[in-house]
């Protein structure tokens, strides 16, 4: 494989991003970045991450080329991409503190894992428990998928960052397991990675059971509502597996964001022609603060999903709207 960071690798230009990439030969890594200055969403970080950590594992070679300005190497080493890679930058660094910033690149493998990984992201949220909870619940959602339906064997990668002028998180969780199409295939016919992904993000449907609406320990509505909670915010939310990425844009600002069922009628950016990689990749943005009441959307989108399964609805909610 050969990973490269550009200058830019945000939500919003990650189908640039990808193409950039080549992830053809996953026994070797070769890691390089743009020689004046690198800014690069957590999902990027993590993909890089998984694949390096998938190459040390198995034991095979990894160079990385850290020619490039003194603060995008700190900030990747900060980040703790190169702990990952194995390679030590030739500068001073000092290390700041990061609660209430970001949380630099986190192996998770266990539940114990997971918890601690939650319990570091309240200081990033920096909002009330009624706010904090479904960020704190979408980021559960996501991580325990990988450890329960992903088969990757180093886990998970995840990483964030808060940026406090505009209030915002972003997240990136990236692993190097089976990929979305054959997990949710054991149950639902997926004839391709970008339909697979659309079934992913219908509620009620999970690659642990037929049934629509899940079941007692899955209800296959995480990463729905992890789009809702983007949506909602009129953030970039990105699920990338095997050769196709969905993009959701964020919508107006003035008019009220409405949830939809089927990922299909989403106002999103869908390609199928990307470098293939093997597991799941997932990026989102969300305000998070006095800017979002966050207890009320979660009260409001797992009533959207209440009533999408019962209905067995094929087309968008009636109502699913915020003041």
């Amino acid at each position: 494989m050969r990973i490269y960071f550009p200058n830019s690798g945000h939500l919003q230009n990650f189908g640039g991003f990808a193409r950039k990439q080549d992830l053809s030969d996953p026994t070797s890594l070769e890691f390089s970045m743009n020689a004046s200055y690198v800014s690069v969403h957590p999902m990027a970080l993590a993909m890089a991450a998984a694949a390096g950590q998938h190459v040390r594992e198995t034991g095979g070679p990894i160079n990385a080329d850290l020619a490039a300005s003194d603060g995008s190497v700190r900030y990747i080493a900060r980040m703790k991409l190169t702990d990952v890679l194995g390679v030590e930058p030739d500068l001073p660094m000092v290390e700041h503190a990061p609660e209430g910033r970001f949380i630099p690149l986190t192996r998770i493998q266990t539940q114990e894992d997971l918890n601690n990984f939650i319990r570091q992201m309240v200081p990033l949220l920096h909002a009330t428990p009624d706010e904090a909870g479904p960020i704190k619940y979408v980021i559960t959602e996501l991580v325990r998928n990988v450890l329960e339906h992903a088969a990757s064997p180093i886990g998970a990668m995840v990483c964030a960052q808060y940026f406090s002028k505009t209030e915002r998180l972003s997240l990136g969780v990236a692993d190097f397991g089976i990929g979305i199409r054959e997990s949710i295939g054991a149950f639902h016919h997926a004839p391709t990675d970008l339909e697979a992904i659309h079934l992913a993000l219908r509620p009620g449907v999970t690659g642990a059971t037929a049934r629509l609406g899940g079941n007692e320990q899955n209800a296959g509505a995480g990463l729905f509502f992890t789009k809702s909670i983007a949506r909602v915010t009129r953030n970039f939310f990105v699920i990338y597996s095997g050769n196709a990425m969905f993009k959701l844009r964020p919508g107006s600002r003035t008019a009220q964001p409405t949830l939809l069922s089927d990922p299909a009628t989403d106002a999103a950016t869908r390609e199928q022609d990307l470098p293939y990689w093997p597991g799941t990749a997932i990026g989102v943005d969300a305000n998070v603060g006095s800017s979002a009441e966050f207890a009320e959307l979660l009260a409001s989108i797992r009533e959207a999903y209440r009533l999408n399964v019962k209905a067995k609805s094929k087309a968008k909610y009636r109502k699913a709207r915020f003041t």
